[in-house]
């Protein structure tokens, strides 16, 4: 394996909205008609506004919630009720809890062709909770939460803890996130290689690009045997998927 870590951002990456619940929980809540769809459908606006914003990860998913429920046609003046009842319902499970149904397997293929995983999020201190939700908390060697760790992304010194617990050098390592501000530039400061992950994902000769985590493994995996690698460039369409995109 070329990698000997290879360390995931959480939301956004391998953990996704449940627009299903936000739906019908609003919907109930502000009075208004909401689908799953709708918030389907307002995802990638959000997820470009969230690219270019800045301030705080916990400022940077306020705001994208905010855009996700206006883009999925809450009215202006619902926003504070139904941020309420998100922290309400967050509180109660976790909001990032629904995910790709390829990933567990794709994980797998990594710990068995060698490589040590890790979980480098910028959260309130439950991302182990999701993960243990999602059914992924097995596959990781290490969990680093920003709130636990007292740093977050971008600050290099995030992405270091988790090699340092996993006793792995940045040279030898890959980060996985879906934002280019948070993810990448965090990674490539403190040394390691990084990916992007995401429907509308677009890389470089430096940085990886694929459509979800299963594709990326599944390059990696078809690199380390010889294969033809896949294009940086750019993702392809998932096969598929039940997630939308969040923060970092």
């Amino acid at each position: 394996m070329r990698y000997r870590a290879v360390l995931f951002d959480a939301g956004g990456t391998l953990l996704f909205l449940d627009h299903e619940r936000i739906a019908g929980e609003l919907s109930a809540t502000c009075g208004v008609a909401l689908t799953k769809a709708d918030f389907d459908a307002a995802a990638p606006a959000a997820a470009l506004a969230l690219e270019r914003s800045d301030g705080t990860d916990q400022a940077r998913a306020v705001r994208y919630l905010e855009s996700l429920c206006r883009g999925a046609g809450l009215p202006a003046g619902s926003w504070e009720e139904a941020r309420a009842a998100l922290f309400r319902m967050h509180r109660a499970r976790h909001l990032w809890s629904a995910g790709d149904s390829r990933t567990a397997p794709a994980l797998a293929r990594l710990r068995r062709a060698g490589a040590r995983l890790g979980i480098v999020s910028n959260s309130d201190g439950r991302v182990g909770e999701a993960l243990e939700a999602a059914g992924l908390r097995t596959y990781f060697d290490v969990v680093v939460d920003s709130a636990d760790a007292g740093v977050e992304k971008p600050d290099p010194r995030i992405f270091l803890l988790a090699l340092e617990q996993l006793g792995i050098a940045p040279a030898e390592a890959l980060h996985v996130g879906d934002v280019r501000e948070v993810d990448v530039a965090g990674a490539r400061r403190a040394g390691l290689a990084a990916a992007l992950v995401g429907p509308g994902a677009v890389g470089d000769a430096e940085v990886r690009a694929a459509a979800t985590v299963a594709d990326l493994v599944d390059s990696l995996l078809a690199e380390d045997r010889g294969a033809e690698p896949r294009d940086r460039g750019a993702a392809r369409e998932p096969s598929s998927s039940s997630h939308s995109n969040t923060s970092a």
